[in-house]
């Protein structure tokens, strides 16, 4: 008899769990088990991941949760001293998922941030589709508990009726036997199934260490100081069929019932049905209508008239794929948000892929014409990928607050929220946190820290310069590198909302984040991007905040009214103060990097610009791209292509690969991907560093190539540069945005510097340098 562990917390129970989403899923899989509960306490955390995983590996999930349900005055406390106990709901259908997500949200939105409680009667308000467990963790007290609990149990069966459950974990320890007597005697009082339901906290016994160490970290003590805070055994990792039927060998029966309730549990992700808010439109037309009327109004004021014929081609393409998609409720909800900062005076910009569209460019949420650019519409958006637009929106920083409110007025707080961040584990913080634990020195842990990039440097050198003795050694590198990644809280993302037709809290459970008035979902953006959800992103930039403040003062001293848009452009003298590298408190071209780069480089159009602020990044520099263009440029290297079909690709970097989008091109073009491998090939681009995905193209990118003629080093030399790009390498259209504010903040500074340093102290902390360096 197989069996289906349904009580199985990853990482996102955070500081307990001690494994990934993805390997818990994994490990199932290898196990042949027929599904896997993923509940983590009180949230859907890992949810996105798991369901990933499964989709990859042929697995199975149900979804649910560990729901803290308080019981004021009992005698029973947890680990936190608190009168709790723990509920296991598993979603069977979509009601039941819309209903667990309602329910967590009920239960972080009334406690302080970090924690969550619900009462008996919240879960009691909410019952459909659900599976309810009364669960019993193995370090849990022994015995039936005292009235309050019992009648908690006995609410809980009216309730849930016969989708209630009495759970059974058996970890092989002394006390399981006293565990199972009243186990039964309480099922029998109350007419409750039994089930099988072990705690699992890891994937694998190996990383019992790791929940150790998390776990001690949670409670702010060493692993010496530890105690029964810890499970002390290795039997809460997922086990073989056989080993669980040995374990409940006299009562197989419970093994059975995990396989009753997965075969009810039938909730799967995909079922979930969002819903884009629809936009007021005026009487008479569709959202479809009044999107186009809105953008070729925008077009005749863009081009000061007539629309010019490749213009009017593009946008008709455009909108058709926007039409075909049902995505003009969000084009609506971008120009509307705009038209609220144009009528509150707050500057914004849209930047991002968002610049590839001339849609965006004639609503007056981008500032760069994408057809004179001859920019890439399928990197923002295509039929073949069918996912939903990311538009990101640059506020002015010290007004964006004002925007982020007026969201949450315009739709609700249930049906608007912020996308969350999630804190892991890097080099610093892991040495810090597991050194603490392990009893290690301040002092030492301070020198180790110093001395760790905050991605990771080489763990052995970080150690030598520290110090640390070979009895410490191996077993701190081992949890050190274990933890990395590890999830340790939930942040907010800088500006990304996620907006529903319906209360988003029935997609995601939302929670308090730490700033005042503001609510976070439980997800972060890649589990948004995967889910399919629309996103909003509202960012704060510190240069716009410069700009206005800029303006604002030429028209109060001087009586000149100026804008971005009005601002001369092609001005040489602002090109030679750049060229000079004469550019303290320009956006973007300001750091020593960017000074070094800026006389070899030479800036004489808007164009030299946008390479300008793409080429000093990781991308092109590990790649070995920088040399070489500049080279190019100085007329000390001819132009050549490393295959003709890449020339109109590269011809204006000169031959150089630099931009994302070129990337992506030549995937096409020299690597024969399909437009679908070259979006994931962007995709697993944008996140290596977090999944390692990269690595999986190099053997088809390089290999395609090189069939077709390329030279294997150029082949190599883009590929280097692609995970470059994981980090910081920018699209052509991002470029471009932040370009177009490099040279409105150069001209400022060239033609009026008095309001430019008034408007940049104003607008501090910004940049790079102190306001001293900056009056000097």
């Amino acid at each position: 008899m197989s069996y289906v562990p349904l009580w199985c917390k990853s990482n996102y129970t955070f500081l307990e769990g001690a494994s990934h989403p993805d390997e818990l899923v994994g490990e199932a899989v290898d196990l042949g088990l027929p599904a896997i509960g993923i509940t983590d306490r009180d949230g859907v955390y890992g949810v996105v991941q798991a369901h990933q995983a499964a989709d990859e590996l042929g697995g199975r999930i149900i979804i649910g949760s560990e729901i803290t349900v308080d019981v004021p005055n009992s005698s029973r406390r947890d680990d936190h001293g608190e009168t709790t106990l723990p509920v296991l709901l598993l979603a069977e259908s979509t009601e039941g998922y819309a209903n667990l997500c309602g329910l967590i949200s009920t239960g972080r939105l009334h406690s302080p941030k970090g924690e969550s409680t619900v009462t008996i009667a919240d879960v009691c308000e909410r019952p459909s589709g659900l599976v309810a467990i009364r669960v019993a963790r193995a370090d849990g007290p022994i015995g039936p508990g005292d009235g309050l609990e019992l009648e908690t149990l006995s609410i809980l069966k009216e309730t849930f009726g016969r989708r209630c459950y009495l759970g059974s974990a058996r970890h092989n320890r002394p006390e399981d036997l006293g565990r199972d007597r009243w186990e039964h005697e309480l099922a029998g009082r109350f007419g409750l199934k039994r089930v099988a339901t072990p705690e699992i906290l890891y994937h694998r016994p190996e990383r019992r260490d790791l929940h150790d160490v998390l776990r001690s970290i949670r409670h702010g003590v060493t692993l010496d100081e530890a105690g029964r805070r810890l499970t002390g055994r290795s039997t809460h990792a997922l086990v073989a069929p056989e080993e669980m039927q040995r374990r409940y060998a006299d009562r197989p029966e419970l093994l059975k019932r995990t396989l009753e309730i997965a075969e009810r549990c039938t909730f799967n992700l995909s079922q979930i049905d969002y819903r884009y808010p629809n936009e007021q439109v005026p009487h008479g037309y569709t959202t479809m209508e009044w999107l186009w009327e809105l953008t070729f109004a925008g077009a005749r004021k863009r081009y000061g008239g007539a629309i010019p014929a490749d213009v009017r081609g593009q946008l008709q393409k455009e909108l058709t794929v926007i039409e075909e998609l049902e995505y003009a409720g969000y084009f609506l909800t971008m120009w509307e948000i705009v038209e609220y900062c144009r009528r509150s005076g707050i500057l914004c910009q849209g930047r991002g892929s968002a610049a590839n569209s001339a849609v965006c460019y004639c609503l007056g949420i981008t500032a760069v014409d994408p057809v004179r650019m001859e920019l890439l519409f399928e990197r923002f958006l295509s039929r073949e990928r069918a996912e939903p637009p990311d538009i990101d929106l640059d506020i002015e920083h010290r007004r964006r607050e004002e925007v982020i409110q007026h969201i949450y007025r315009k739709y609700g707080r249930e049906r608007a929220a912020m996308v969350a961040n999630v804190i892991r584990y890097r080099l610093k913080s892991a040495i810090r946190d597991v050194g603490k634990v392990l009893g290690i020195p301040a002092t030492a842990l301070d020198r180790m820290a110093r001395t760790a990039s905050s991605y990771g440097d080489n763990l052995s050198d970080v150690l030598d310069s520290a110090g640390v003795g070979e009895r410490t050694r191996e077993h701190f590198a081992r949890l050190v590198n274990e933890i990395l990644k590890v999830p340790r809280h939930l942040s907010i993302h800088p500006g990304g909302f996620i907006l529903g037709s319906a209360p988003v809290h029935t997609l995601v459970p939302i929670e308090n984040a730490t700033m005042p008035d503001r609510t976070v979902i439980q997800w972060d953006k890649y589990d948004v991007e995967a889910m399919g959800l629309f996103k909003v992103d509202l960012l704060g930039l510190g240069a716009l905040t410069h700009l206005d403040y800029c303006f604002q003062l030429l028209k109060r001293h001087r009586a000149i009214d100026l804008s971005m848009a009005t601002i001369p452009h092609d001005d040489a003298a602002v090109f030679r103060m750049i060229g000079k590298a004469d550019t303290v408190g320009v956006f973007q071209i300001e750091s020593r990097a960017q000074m070094a780069m800026l006389p070899r480089l030479r800036p004489k159009t808007w164009y030299d610009l946008v390479i300008e602020v793409s080429i000093v990044r990781p991308g092109p520099i590990t790649g070995g791209m920088v040399h070489p263009y500049l080279r190019r440029r100085a007329g000390e290297e001819e132009v050549t292509y490393a295959h003709p079909a890449l020339e109109p690709v590269l011809r204006r970097t000169l031959g150089i690969p630099i931009f994302q989008e070129q990337v992506m091109k030549l995937a096409v073009i020299a690597a024969d991907y399909t437009p679908g491998e070259a979006d994931q090939l962007r995709r697993d681009m944008a996140a290596w560093r977090l999944k390692g995905k990269i690595e999986s193209h190099h053997e088809k990118f390089v290999g395609r190539m090189v069939e077709k003629g390329i030279a294997p080093e150029f082949a190599e030399a883009v590929f280097d540069q692609i995970k470059g790009f994981g980090e910081y390498g920018f699209p052509e259209s991002h470029a471009a945005s932040f370009a177009l504010i490099a040279y409105c903040t150069a001209w400022m500074r060239a033609h009026y510097p008095a309001e430019f340093v008034c408007g940049l102290l104003n607008a501090w902390p910004m940049g790079f340098y102190s306001p001293a360096s900056v009056v000097e």
